[in-house]
């Protein structure tokens, strides 16, 4: 290598919440650096999760990190070139990637869902993961049954 690894960043915890998760969470949610404006849309889609969901007995919080959980991959599939093939290679995902594809997966399908504005749909996303159903929660099943698919080629790991 010829330079040394780029130094983490220290990501401040979210004002209403106090969670770091939350924080990293709006900032794949905002858009051209528009913070507060993710931050609002984030706070809205939690209330509106709250009222939807009263008989679920959890604060919107624990709701939301039951549905990330619910869309995190525990493996996937990369490309690697052996000879002139090129194989699908299933490989365990890393704990900070898990997390970023989970929130990535969960915003990327909030934001084609059908709907009045983005809290709505964020928040509608967010009640399918956690019920297990919806986009974000299909993409993470799909990796799972592809790397099933190609588990034959797991000695090609790197």
């Amino acid at each position: 290598m010829r330079k040394a690894k780029p130094k983490k960043r220290i990501i401040l915890p979210d004002p209403k919440y106090g969670d770091v998760k939350v924080t990293k969470f709006v900032n794949n949610l905002m858009v051209q650096g528009k913070k507060s404006i993710a931050f609002d849309i984030f706070y809205n889609a939690l209330d509106l999760v709250d009222k939807r969901m009263k008989d679920a007995g959890k604060s919107p919080l624990e709701i939301w990190r039951t549905a990330l959980e619910n869309v995190t991959p525990q493996v996937e599939v990369k490309s690697r070139r052996v000879g002139g093939a090129t194989f699908q290679v299933p490989t365990e995902v890393r704990p900070e990637r898990k997390e970023s594809l989970s929130m990535k997966n969960l915003i990327q399908f909030a934001r084609k869902r059908a709907g009045k504005g983005m809290s709505d749909k964020l928040a509608a996303e967010i009640i399918a993961a956690y019920n297990q159903e919806g986009g974000a929660f299909k993409r993470k099943e799909d990796m799972h049954k592809m790397a099933e698919a190609n588990k034959a080629f797991a000695h090609f790991r790197f």
